[in-house]
């Protein structure tokens, strides 16, 4: 089969063929039909060696939508032909947050030489995938495999970040979204269906806060010197409830602490490389509260799988063939994809 997998580290993935896994003990073959593309593949790729615990080569690819092709003797779960969607963060398998679907937060996460699918473990960018166990497996029906594949990590993550922030979400309060891509519009999606909010998008391209209006945002503005002063006028001058920050940037973070009310809550999902100091008495307003949401639960990706085929959550995509990866690669380093890539074994 091919599949395009990192075979060195400073080197670019390489499209190749491998060899047809066959499922064991409680494992689980999965033929792909659609895999996400994200920053944090490009993050993979980019990495130098000694950088993550991962040991190449293995095949990229963590956002996985598919059918079940063959299960391994003592496997139990979705049968054969079933439609599926991977939960990607593999954990030990063994430690009580495992065993509760919550492989993001495993207990032994800092000893494992993976993170998950695509992540040190064989993932998805390839013509089958081999799962360790059908708990990994969502079901999907008849959920189109480019929408599904998303949601595995663009739709958890972005769902799981909202949950932790939806107590603050009630009446009258105003949440704003940091940066509109992938993950970004889809948090908008979601933070419109799950709670009673205002909310606000900011960014720097317009292209992006067209997809955002079109995901539901009530107001748009892009990143500039002024922002700050035009986000707090959307709120009378209080400050903001709450804010996603899909950017992780020096400026986006900045952002984020200057228009924050008292009592605000900041979830930082980007990987921009920015830094946010936190010093008592400081900037930062009283009774601030910061998570660095990762990922989510195995019951999330079912919730988030749940509202996107009841049409409350879509994804907006552009598909690429598998055989032009390196396309799909560049076209995402250069900002140029609307939404997620998606790549669909050719």
């Amino acid at each position: 089969m091919r599949a395009l997998r990192l075979t060195a580290w400073g080197r670019q993935p390489v499209l190749t063929e491998v060899e047809l896994p066959v499922p064991q003990g409680s494992e689980v073959l999965v033929r792909v039909e659609a895999a996400g593309l994200c920053h944090s593949d490009v993050h993979v790729v980019d990495a130098a060696e000694g950088a993550l615990p991962y040991r190449p080569p293995f095949t990229l690819g963590h956002e996985v939508a598919g059918h079940v092709a063959q299960l391994g003797p003592h496997a139990v779960g979705p049968a054969v032909g079933e439609r599926v969607v991977l939960y990607g963060p593999w954990g030990c398998g063994a430690c009580g947050r495992c065993a509760a679907g919550r492989d993001n937060y495993c207990d032994r996460r800092d000893t494992l030489s993976w993170h998950g699918a695509g992540l040190g473990r064989d993932g998805g960018m390839a013509e089958y995938v081999l799962v360790p166990s059908a708990r990994h497996l969502v079901p999907i029906g008849d959920l189109p495999a480019d929408q599904a594949a998303p949601l595995s990590d663009a739709g958890l993550t972005s769902y799981h970040a909202v949950a932790g922030l939806r107590r603050t979400l009630g009446e009258s309060t105003t949440v704003l979204v940091i940066g509109i891509g992938g993950l970004g519009h889809l948090a908008v999606q979601i933070l419109r269906v799950t709670t009673s909010s205002r909310i606000l998008a900011v960014d720097i391209r317009q292209e992006a806060l067209a997809l955002a209006h079109r995901s539901g945002a009530d107001f748009g503005t892009l990143l500039r010197p002024n922002t700050a002063d035009i986000v707090r006028a959307q709120t009378g001058g209080a400050g903001l409830d709450a804010v996603l920050d899909f950017a992780g940037t020096e400026e986006s973070l900045a952002l984020a602490a200057g228009v924050l009310r008292p009592g605000g809550e900041l979830a930082v999902v980007g990987s921009g490389g920015g830094h946010l100091t936190i010093r008592k008495p400081g900037f930062l307003p009283p009774g601030f509260r910061l998570s660095l949401p990762f990922w989510g639960t195995r019951t999330e990706l079912a919730e988030v799988v749940a509202l996107a085929r009841s049409g409350a959550v879509h994804v907006e995509t552009e598909r690429f063939p598998l055989s032009t990866a390196a396309e799909a690669f560049g076209r995402l380093r250069q900002g140029g994809v609307r939404g997620r890539a998606v790549l669909v074994p050719d």
